[in-house]
């Protein structure tokens, strides 16, 4: 009996330690097998310094700061849809055909008594420019002053007490900051996208040099990934504090929607155009007279500046800035002010920041050796005071602005008298095809001496009348007006 019971308690014995270790096995299994599929995770907010989660991040204030202060800007211009020549001999029922063509983009206001800043390019060539507030206001819109160099323009409304969008300072922009995209993309008013800078700097060719419009692009664009499209142009890109620090105005794409890549105008230059634009009527361009190109590692060895840094000094222009400071051919450029420049991009937009008299120093490596050259920028006739341009606007009917040309530019095209067009702004200069740069010798073969002449004359025609110029490459031309 005690036998059997003493195997009866050895089977029970070897039953639980099976168990046991069944149970041991199996949970061992499930644990492996949660922790396939619980992956270690967490999230990857910012802490706030209490413990919570919520993000130190937030867009909210800049957003809501900025909505305001960012404009919708709508367009219309007149297409004459007639030859100019048949315009000229048909009269009234030729001068009817015409067609609207509408477009537009965003603005930011800058000033709270109406001024606004804008691309060019929305706003270029066009009738009738309107302003739409987001408060659902509507003012017809003037245009102050244009650049095609940046492609900005400065345009007011007769309103007060306007929401601004203060500015901030693109210098201090850095690479991988956050920042907001505001504006009217496809006629969605007021929309908010987020990006970070991709890049700063940055020249994509946008704009075209013409020198008989006095356009000499600069292009130093902050580059993002905000999400920009076709009406955001003009718009703001702002920090997380609500500051400008751009314009949006292109986007890298190959069908012409957002693909990854906008870019603004760096709110430095912006602020300094408009400035200008509404002292002078025209934008101060201060040049420092070098011919320079970017560095690579071949004249980097050779000039001795240790890497590859700064803009290197193809030749000097005689009696200008460098040469007066000392500067020679050969020399590096590596600051302008306390800012470092490492290629011509970087260069153009730090110097375009000043004026014609504006006293900068300019630190440049020679021979290995960094040197200082105290400058006092000039401007393109080789001056040092601000040049204003007195313009004559004629009707809003014509749409054009007008100055007398240079005696350099007479004498250049053999020309004794004329009448330089600087601005199309609309109207019928515009829908008759004729271009910024034109100047004016006759209207209907009578000698046209100077911008106050040429708006009486045209005051006092009626039906067609023929404008005879040439443009600065010597091409002659010839239009009918219809009045």
């Amino acid at each position: 009996m005690k036998q059997a019971f003493g195997y009866f308690a050895m089977g029970l014995a070897g039953a639980l330690i099976a168990l046991g270790g069944h149970q041991l096995l199996s949970k061992g299994e499930l644990a492996t097998a949660n922790s396939k599929v619980a992956t270690p995770v967490q999230f990857v907010n910012l802490p706030n310094g209490s413990g919570g989660t919520t993000s130190t991040l937030d867009f909210t204030y800049a957003a809501e700061h900025t909505v305001n202060a960012v404009v919708h800007v709508t367009t219309e211009t007149a297409v004459n849809i007639q030859d100019p020549f048949a315009q000229f001999f048909w009269g009234y029922r030729a001068r009817q055909q015409q067609q609207l063509r509408q477009g537009g983009g965003s603005g930011v206001i800058v000033s709270g008594d109406g001024y606004i800043m804008t691309n060019n390019h929305v706003v270029e060539g066009a009738d009738k420019i309107m302003v739409h507030l987001n408060d659902n206001r509507a003012y017809e819109g003037k245009v102050i002053g244009r650049d095609p160099s940046t492609d900005l323009a400065l345009l007011k409304i007769d309103a007060e007490d306007l929401a601004i969008v203060p500015y901030g300072n693109s210098d201090a922009v850095r690479v991988g900051e956050w920042v907001l995209a505001v504006g009217n993309p496809m006629n969605l008013t007021s929309t908010v996208t987020a990006g970070i800078v991709s890049a700063k700097a940055r020249n994509i060719n946008l704009l075209q040099y013409d020198a008989s419009r006095d356009v000499f692009p600069i292009e130093s664009f902050i580059q993002t990934d905000a999400a920009v499209n076709p009406g955001n142009s003009g718009g703001a890109l702002v920090n997380a504090q609500g500051e400008l620090v751009g314009i949006n105005t292109a986007i890298a794409s190959n069908n012409g929607q957002y693909a990854g890549y906008s870019f603004a105008v760096p709110v430095n230059i912006v602020q300094k155009v408009a400035a200008d634009l509404l002292e002078f009527g025209s934008v101060q361009r201060a040049y420092i007279g070098v011919s320079i190109r970017d560095m690579d590692q071949k004249l980097a060895e050779e000039t001795k500046v240790g890497r590859i840094r700064g803009v290197y000094v193809n030749g000097i222009t005689d009696g200008g800035s460098a040469q007066n400071a000392g500067m020679m051919a050969g020399d590096v450029i590596v600051k302008v002010g306390n800012i470092e420049v490492n290629n011509v991009t970087q260069l153009q937009e730090q110097v375009g920041k000043f004026r014609p008299g504006n006293k900068v120093p300019i630190t440049a490596v020679r021979k290995g050796i960094e040197q200082v050259f105290n400058m006092t920028l000039r401007g393109k006739e080789g001056t040092t005071v601000a040049r204003v341009e007195p313009r004559i606007s004629t009707s809003g009917m014509l749409g054009a602005e007008f100055e007398l040309p240079s005696a350099q530019e007479l004498k250049a095209l053999n020309l004794t008298n004329g009448v330089k067009v600087t601005s199309v702004n609309g109207g019928k200069f515009r829908s008759t095809g004729i271009r910024e740069g034109f100047i004016i010798i006759s209207i209907d073969q009578v000698p046209v001496k100077d911008p106050a002449q040429l708006e009486q004359m045209l005051a006092k025609k009626r039906g067609g009348v023929l404008v005879e110029g040439v443009y600065a490459n010597g091409k002659r031309a010839y239009y009918g007006l219809g009045l």
